[in-house]
């Protein structure tokens, strides 16, 4: 018997076992769940879940199950399906109670519902290996019910399978997963020990805190991790500025550590100030996307807190913006830039929690590219002409235009990116290199890191970007870097986001019982 027609043999073997097997309950859930992943319907609903409950981790690996789940989904019913044409399993040893009501007619070989659930699982697994536990037996169940229902061959599930989790390693080609910040090449500071947070100072910015999802907003979260700190929060009439400035100066008096509860932009001012008054810097992420504080490795409020509490610590470069006369125009934690970027950033956000961060880079690529202009400049005295110029504190990984986070963040360079606008088709060429996930080798695309960088000839420029702020550009500027010139609280070791949670539970917890005794008690 040749090997292919042996494989068949046993492949119908296995089914009518299947079919014939007497599972206790499988009969009422398993068909359910079978049609409840049709078109990918529970792992969307699942994404959706987890991006709406969980933290940063939960809303990464919700993004890459479901852009997984699409190559696996679009890679099954387009291309392998018809490279095959294999007929449907023979249903009659199969119980009229768990047969589906409409049995799919497409070609058997392979599974696009196990294509489906093993992708996804495999794509929240690169980003969370708890996640990924929860989502397995899950996946599996599904995979399983197809041959359970008498649709498939198990051949055809197991095909399905590894063609799912093969989708799954392929968007790590262009969207590397965030390493798990244990900081291991962070220089490590020490800070002042502030127990339960006595003598710190937070600046809230209520306009981007925000605190436990659907539970706390971020002044009650602080509040009951940090019962002895000073909240101050900024109201709508008040001045960020301003209240910075004399959270500084009271801060300065106490133990000489600044908080701020707010996104990147407002993190920014803080940084600047810390570093000038030498007050170490306590990070919560109230923002939306947070890019300092995950680098820095406070991912939740309950990281600081735990930092704050064992005065552990990192130091961290600073970089400056400053014009001719060597005056500071701006200074930046996470990145600076002219040309596009601004607006390939906005539109990519804007997308990425739908399709992921390379497709949405790669579309606001596309879009941005309609109607921008070059700019003309000197780089170190050179001559450029350029689509942008993008200049992060610290090397970025992944190469490319769609940066994601630093390893480490007190390296003393500067990462600086630049697309030539002079390359004969360069928009033509970026776009395509940047679809294809193969910018990092076209010419139009060029990356180095430089301990400065002085620019010249920016007349033709309007403003200049930084942290999301903006800011009119001087006619000539230099980017440099104030090296390991802030302190930064950040926990030794990693904090689960598992045990974060667990712990803010018990927090609120605590704190509604100690309301509840003493209304009792009045």
């Amino acid at each position: 018997m040749a090997p292919m027609a042996r494989m068949g043999t046993i492949d119908r073997r296995w089914f009518e076992r299947v079919a014939t097997a007497r599972l206790a309950g499988a009969d009422r859930v398993l068909p359910r769940l079978s049609r409840a992943a049709n078109h990918g319907g529970l792992w969307f609903a699942t994404a959706a879940v987890l991006a709406a409950a969980g933290g940063p981790t939960a809303r990464r690996a919700a993004r890459r199950g479901a852009g997984a789940l699409a190559l696996a989904s679009l890679t099954t019913n387009t291309v392998a399906k018809y490279a095959t044409r294999r007929g449907r399993p023979v249903v009659d040893a199969v119980p009229l109670v768990r047969r589906l009501a409409k049995a799919p007619h497409t070609s058997s070989f392979p599974s696009g519902h196990s294509a489906s659930a093993a992708a996804f699982a495999a794509g929240v697994a690169l980003e969370s290996t708890r996640y990924g536990a929860l989502v397995a037996p899950v996946a599996a169940a599904v995979a399983f019910s197809r041959v359970y229902v008498g649709v498939h061959y198990p051949g055809d599930v197991l095909a399905g399978c590894v063609l799912g989790v093969g989708a799954a390693a392929i968007t790590c080609y262009w969207w590397p997963p965030r390493p798990r910040p244990v900081h291991p090449l962070h220089t490590r500071a020490d800070a002042p020990t502030l127990p339960r947070g006595r003598g710190l100072v937070v600046v809230v910015n209520s306009g981007s805190g925000k605190g436990v999802p659907g539970r706390l907003p971020a002044r009650d979260h602080l509040r009951l991790l940090l019962p002895e700190a000073e909240i101050v929060v900024l109201g709508p009439q008040d001045d960020l500025g301003a209240l910075l400035d004399d959270a500084v100066a009271r801060a300065g008096r106490l133990a000489k550590v600044l908080g701020v509860c707010g996104g990147d932009g407002t993190v920014n001012a803080a940084s600047a100030r810390a570093a000038r008054a030498g007050l170490a810097l306590a990070v919560f992420p109230g923002g939306t996307l947070n890019h300092f504080a995950l680098d820095a490795g406070v991912a939740a409020f309950e990281d600081t807190a735990h930092a704050l509490e064992h005065g552990e610590a990192i130091r961290v470069d600073l970089a400056r913006v400053r014009d001719e006369g060597e005056r500071d125009v701006a200074a930046f934690l996470n990145t600076f830039s002219i040309g596009f970027y601004p607006d390939l950033v906005r539109i990519r956000e804007g997308l990425e929690g739908r399709i992921g961060k390379w497709p949405a880079a790669a579309i606001a690529l596309v879009r941005v590219l309609r109607t921008a202009t070059p700019v003309h400049v000197r780089l170190d005295g050179r001559p450029r002409k350029l689509w942008l110029l993008f200049a992060g504190n610290g090397h970025y990984q992944p190469d490319g235009l769609a940066p994601t986070y630093r390893p480490r963040l007190d390296e003393g360079l500067l990462d600086l990116r630049t697309v030539d606008a002079e390359v004969p088709l360069a928009r033509l060429r970026l776009a395509v290199s940047a679809l294809a996930g193969v910018l990092r080798r076209s010419h139009v695309y060029q990356a180095e890191r430089v301990r400065s960088l002085r620019l010249t000839g920016l007349e033709g420029v309007d403003s200049l970007a930084y942290d999301g702020e903006t800011a009119p550009a001087p006619d000539a500027l230099v980017l440099d870097k104030r090296d390991r010139a802030l302190t930064v609280y950040s926990p030794a070791e990693a904090q689960d986001e598992f045990a974060q949670r667990a712990r803010t539970a018990t927090a609120a917890i605590a704190a509604g019982a100690t309301a509840i005794g003493a209304r009792q008690a009045r």
